[in-house]
């Protein structure tokens, strides 16, 4: 396992250097939490995103933060029972994979635990999850996709098909069909749990070019490099240029003229909400979202995207975020299938 430790002075040191009780000193406060992520906070993705703004939430609200990345996507219940034994106030179980180890090395050590892709798991006290569907976003990533695509076919490529996928899936196609419902679909799954495989993603984004998409919506996290990587190498069928649209994380840094855009999540008001309840006592009595309204969700605006395009999608956000567009949560691959055209890329 690779910890890196967040550098700050906690509430317990200063009780003790000051001759205080730390019962009396610490009462109702929280001092630090523990993030494990499974791979690098450094991906551009949903691991940095995570890692980002656990440093960003415990900055805010004085708390310890102790990141462990890297850890895989196997049995994280050692390094779970090892950070609260450590004195962690709150385990975020940054992965899918970790939903039921989490909740159950939360019972055993009386830790409260922050999980995704679960939010019938809520417990007072004791579980929150923080699923975010992201789904505003993709709807309007699907309009800016449908905008502009010039063979009028567009791809989605996923890394697998968890919830927070599927959800965001279904938006986009929802969204490529309300402003143009003569745009293909394509649509292929790298793996079951291909996450981290950016070979595979390259593979089968090209596969998807191969079928016509020139605009590809990319899920991945570290897998999305490879789909970028496919984008950069492999023209459209049309012979222009193919280009990628991202999520969660902003691989603007990196771009070489071919990412139209992303839908980036900013976890920091969440994890800051979760630290407030826990301070608060109210832990566990709701789960937790991003949402376009307070910037935790927003579609990446880059020189790819013409003003007046960008114009007409800021206009449609507006619609959305005042609920005059409603895009509805479907977190099952089923209804992701009945939306698209699968595209075999084995």
């Amino acid at each position: 396992m690779k910890k890196t430790i967040i550098t700050t002075v906690s509430r317990t040191a200063l009780a003790l250097a000051l001759g205080w009780s730390a019962s009396a000193a610490l009462a109702g406060e929280i001092d630090s939490i523990a993030i494990l992520a499974p791979e690098m906070g450094t991906d551009m993705g949903w691991n940095q995103q995570g890692v980002d703004a656990a440093k960003a939430a415990g900055a805010a609200t004085g708390v310890e933060v102790v990141v462990a990345e890297n850890l895989g996507y196997g049995d994280v219940r050692p390094t779970m029972r090892e950070l609260a034994g450590d004195g962690a106030d709150l385990l975020i179980a940054h992965a899918s994979g970790y939903n039921t180890a989490a909740p159950e090395i939360g019972a055993e050590m009386g830790v409260p635990v922050a999980i995704v892709d679960s939010p019938d798991k809520l417990a007072a006290g004791t579980i929150a999850d923080y699923t975010a569907s992201g789904s505003d976003g993709a709807y309007l990533a699907g309009r800016l996709a449908a905008k502009m695509t010039r063979t009028k076919v567009v791809g989605i490529v996923v890394s697998g098909e968890p919830p927070s996928w599927n959800n965001m899936s279904v938006a986009f196609a929802e969204g490529v069909k309300a402003e143009n419902p003569a745009v293909e679909v394509r649509y292929a799954v790298i793996g079951p749990a291909a996450y981290s495989d950016a070979a595979g993603g390259k593979r089968v984004t090209e596969a998807v070019i191969a079928s016509g998409a020139d605009i590809i919506f990319g899920e991945g996290n570290g897998s999305s490099f490879g789909m970028l990587q496919a984008v950069e190498t492999t023209p459209a069928v049309d012979g222009g240029k193919a280009y990628f649209i991202d999520v969660i994380g902003d691989k603007t840094s990196i771009d070489k003229g071919f990412l139209l855009s992303s839908v980036v999540w900013d976890l920091t008001p969440v994890y800051t909400a979760m630290i407030n309840d826990l301070k608060a006592g109210t832990y566990g009595s709701h789960n937790y979202d991003i949402n376009l309204a307070d910037g935790s969700l927003h579609l990446l605006k880059t020189a790819n995207i013409p003003d007046d395009v960008w114009a007409s999608v800021q206009e449609i956000q507006a619609q959305v975020a005042s609920g005059a567009i409603v895009v509805e949560k479907k977190y099952d691959a089923d209804s992701v299938h009945a939306m698209v055209t699968t595209v075999e890329a084995n």
